[in-house]
């Protein structure tokens, strides 16, 4: 199976542009389908996917986006790195509107979303103690350095459900919590991708102070749209030198995270969860 690479892009982001030997391909999983065609193209040698989150023309909710399917897609397609970027509002005065933000934890907030592959007769606990891996967060430090660009190192992502922006109060709680971002959708694929056992990072934009700070309008979709617009090439730069730089990536253990983690006897698996899941669990049940 092919070593890929993917990049889940949010809001305002496309990645192809300068790619070779671009094609679209459709996939069915046991989840649904994808948010839409995934494209897969070459770069540096590299075949990396690209998947928008949101699908063509933003036609889902955060709420809405079909995770298990779209992360379920990337690891059919023989995906092992996953870089995610994500639109946020950022909650500390250090983190600046447009500097990039290499997220390494979560708090989530969301409400009774699918965020795991399991269940319906196979139960598995995987550890998200460090949801993003630190060789893929790491690279992309040393090639945002590489090429010049100023980014926020580490931060803690609150992902709250959405489609609404935060009231005014819970802006200031989530400042108490400690968190330095708020986005919709990030901790939903970090915990599927460790279950998938594909290495994940984080890029977040922030476009906005949500609605904590009193020097700065609160957020809208105006704001948003217009930020990203002038500060997606700077994803789009560090994602592509990070590609570039793939081979010397240390090693890590985002490969084995199911590596004891399957509670149940084998003997006990239906044959239905086995098929599901097989991209999945089929060298832990082989």
């Amino acid at each position: 199976m092919p070593d890929r690479v993917a990049v889940i892009g949010g809001t305002g982001l496309y990645l192809m542009d300068g790619f070779e030997d671009v094609r679209e391909v459709e996939v069915e999983t046991p989840f649904g389908p994808p948010s839409d065609r995934l494209s897969i193209g070459r770069r540096a040698g590299r075949e990396v996917v690209f998947l928008p989150r949101h699908g063509r023309g933003h036609r889902f909710l955060p709420s809405e986006v079909p995770y298990r399917a779209n992360l379920y897609a990337l690891k059919t397609l023989g995906v092992t790195r996953v870089f995610s970027v994500s639109a946020v509002g950022s909650m500390r005065e250090e983190i600046a509107i447009g500097t990039p933000v290499l997220v390494d934890q979560f708090v989530d907030r969301t409400r009774g979303r699918a965020s795991t592959f399991f269940g319906g007769g196979i139960v598995a606990h995987v550890s998200i103690a460090d949801p993003v891996c630190p060789s893929l967060r790491t690279l992309l430090g040393l090639a945002a350095r590489r090429i010049g660009l100023a980014v926020h190192q580490g931060g803690t992502y609150l992902c709250i459900e959405g489609p609404q922006f935060s009231t005014r109060a819970e802006s200031f709680l989530y400042r108490d919590f400690g968190v330095d971002v708020i986005g919709m959708t990030n901790a939903t694929e970090a915990r599927l991708a460790r279950e998938a056992e594909m290495c994940f990072a984080t890029i977040a934009l922030p476009t906005d102070y949500d609605c904590w700070h009193d020097g700065h309008e609160d957020v809208n979709v105006g704001s948003v749209v217009e930020t990203l617009r002038s500060n997606t090439e700077k994803a789009r730069s560090l994602i592509l030198a990070a590609i570039e730089d793939l081979d010397s990536a240390a090693p890590c253990a985002c490969g084995q995270a199911l590596a004891g983690a399957i509670l149940t006897d084998r003997a006990a698996i239906p044959v239905d969860a086995r098929e599901r899941l097989g991209p999945i669990v089929s060298k832990y049940l082989d």
